[in-house]
C-alpha cells in the first residue's frame, strides 16, 4: 500500500503514524496540512454545522466523496481529515501511477481488514480525473459495498470526467478557489505555528502581498513559495523577509497590481481598449500583466466574452463561440495551462474585424421601451392556440412566412409606435458587410419599402 498523508497502512495493515524526523524534514504545506475541520481555511459551505461533510466527519458514517475544485483548495486535506477525526485507515491512490490491479488490490485488502473486524478504510485517489473508464469501473464495488469509504478528488468537471455509476454513489462537494483573505490566513499561521516556522521568521507586508498575488487562490502553492523565501532570508542573516528576497526566492518580480484597487481596472480596462483597439500586442501585454498578478482568470475569460458581442458582435460571428469555449476551458482546466486559451481567446478578438452594431441596437431599443414606446402586439401576431382566438382576431391575418418566396413575409412585426424603428444598423466591416446587404434587402421586403 501507499504512504498517506499523516498515517500508513504496513505491511500488517494496521495504522502507523509518521515519525516525528521524517515530518519535521516534509515540506511546510505538508507540515501545515491542517488535522481537523475547524483548522481547514476557506470553504465555509464544507464546514458549516449540519453541512453533509461535518455530519460525514462528527457521525462517523460510511459515505464516499467527489471533491472536485481548483488546485490548493483542500481536497487532500479534506480526506485526511475524514480519516484521522473518524479513525480510520488512510490508502492513497495516484490516478496519475496506479491501474485497475492496484486499485483492486487496495479495496481488498480493505475488505479483508473490515473481515477481521479491524478499522475501516479512506480510499483517497486524486486526480480520478485521469483514469480511464476500467479504473473508475474498479472502485465501484468497494463504493457499492462500503467496503471503503472513497474520496476521489479532481479539477475537472465531474459531470464530463466521472463515470455515471460512481457519480450517482458518492456525494459531490464543491470547493471554491481561495480568496487572498484565506491564502494570508494560511500565511501567517505557517509563520508561528509549531510545525510551520515556529516565529523563527517575520515576513512584511509587500513580501506577504506578493507571495499572496502569486498563490492564485492556491494554499499549497503559497507555502511553497513562503518557505523558499524563509530559506533564502535564513541564508541571508535577516529576521524578517522582505520583498527583495521573496523575489529572489521564487525568481518572479513583484507586480504591482491590486486586485480591488485602481491597479485592477486600469490595467482591465487597457486590455479590454487594446482589443477594441486591435492592437494585438498591447492586449498580450496588458494580459501577462494581469496573469502574473495572479488575476482570477474566469474573470479575464468573462470579460472576453462581454467584448466578443459589444465591441465584435457579427462582424466576426467565431468571435462569441472562441470566447465562450475560452472560458470553458479556464474552468476545466485551471491555471497555469488556461494561459494558453487566454492568449489564444485574446488574440483571435484583437485580430477580429470590429463593429459595435449589437451594442447599439440593445441600447437604442432598451432606450425606446425606457421610453415609455411600447404599444400593444399586433392582432395578427398574438397567440392564437386557444379556442375562440381567431373569433377576436388574434393570429387571423398572419402571414406564415415559409409560405412565402424566399421565407420572408411581408407584414408588420412592430408595435404601431415602433413601426419605423430602425434599431440594427450593421456595418460594412468583415463579415458584417454581407449581413448588412442581406438585412437592408430583408427589411424593405418585411416593411413593403
Amino acid at each position: 500500500m501507499t504512504e498517506g498523508l499523516f498515517e500508513y497502512a504496513g505491511e500488517s495493515g494496521s495504522r502507523g503514524t509518521l515519525d516525528t524526523a521524517s515530518h519535521a524534514a516534509a515540506p511546510l504545506a505538508v507540515r501545515m496540512r491542517p488535522r481537523t475541520l475547524d483548522e481547514l481555511v476557506g470553504q465555509q459551505q464544507l464546514r458549516a454545522p449540519g453541512s453533509p461533510l461535518r455530519r460525514l466527519i462528527e457521525g462517523d458514517q460510511p459515505m464516499s466523496l467527489l471533491l472536485w475544485g481548483p488546485p490548493g483548495t483542500g481536497k487532500t486535506t479534506i480526506a485526511s481529515i475524514v480519516s484521522q477525526q473518524t479513525e480510520r485507515r488512510f490508502v492513497e491512490v495516484s490516478a496519475v501511477s496506479a491501474g485497475v490491479k492496484e486499485v483492486r488490490a487496495a479495496i481488498d485488502a480493505a475488505r479483508s481488514e473490515l473481515a477481521r473486524g479491524g478499522q475501516e478504510t479512506v480510499l483517497f485517489v486524486d486526480e480520478v480525473h485521469r483514469f480511464s473508464k476500467a479504473q473508475q469501473d474498479a472502485l465501484l464495488p468497494g463504493v457499492e459495498n462500503r467496503w471503503v469509504t472513497l474520496v476521489a478528488a479532481t479539477t475537472e468537471n465531474p459531470f464530463f470526467s466521472v463515470i455515471s455509476p460512481l457519480l450517482s454513489r458518492s456525494l459531490l462537494l464543491r470547493l471554491e478557489a481561495l480568496t487572498d483573505d484565506d491564502i494570508s490566513a494560511v500565511v501567517d499561521q505557517a509563520l508561528v505555528d509549531e510545525r510551520g516556522l515556529a516565529g523563527s521568521v517575520a515576513l512584511d507586508d509587500a513580501a506577504r502581498e506578493h507571495i499572496v498575488r502569486l498563490a492564485g487562490g492556491d494554499a499549497r502553492r503559497a507555502l511553497t513559495y513562503l518557505e523558499a523565501a524563509a530559506g533564502a532570508a535564513a541564508s541571508k542573516g535577516l529576521d524578517t523577509i522582505d520583498l527583495e528576497t521573496t523575489e529572489t526566492a521564487v525568481d518572479r518580480a513583484a507586480v504591482r497590481y491590486d486586485r480591488q484597487g485602481d491597479q485592477h481596472y486600469d490595467v482591465v480596462s487597457a486590455f479590454i481598449k487594446s482589443i477594441r483597439g486591435s492592437d494585438a500586442d498591447a492586449a498580450l501585454h496588458y494580459l501577462a500583466r494581469m496573469i502574473e498578478a495572479g488575476e482570477d482568470p474566469r474573470f479575464i475569460a468573462r470579460r472576453l466574452m462581454i467584448l466578443a458581442s459589444e465591441d465584435i458582435g457579427l462582424a466576426d460571428p467565431t468571435a462569441l463561440p472562441t470566447a465562450v469555449a475560452a472560458a470553458q476551458t479556464v474552468q476545466l482546466i485551471g491555471m497555469p495551462e488556461a494561459q494558453l486559451t487566454l492568449a489564444h481567446a485574446t488574440l483571435a478578438l484583437a485580430v477580429a474585424p470590429k463593429s459595435n452594431a449589437v451594442t447599439i441596437a440593445i441600447g437604442a431599443a432598451i432606450a425606446d421601451v425606457r421610453a415609455g414606446k411600447i404599444g400593444s402586439v399586433p392582432a395578427h401576431l398574438r397567440d392564437a392556440h386557444y379556442a375562440g382566438a381567431k373569433k377576436i382576431g388574434h393570429g387571423a391575418t398572419y402571414t406564415y412566412s415559409h409560405d412565402e418566396p424566399f421565407g420572408i413575409a411581408e407584414q408588420q412585426y412592430l408595435p404601431d409606435v415602433l413601426a419605423d424603428a430602425a434599431y440594427y444598423r450593421p456595418k460594412e466591416i468583415g463579415a458584417e458587410a454581407a449581413v448588412k446587404e442581406r438585412w437592408e434587402r430583408v427589411r424593405r421586403i418585411i416593411r413593403g419599402k
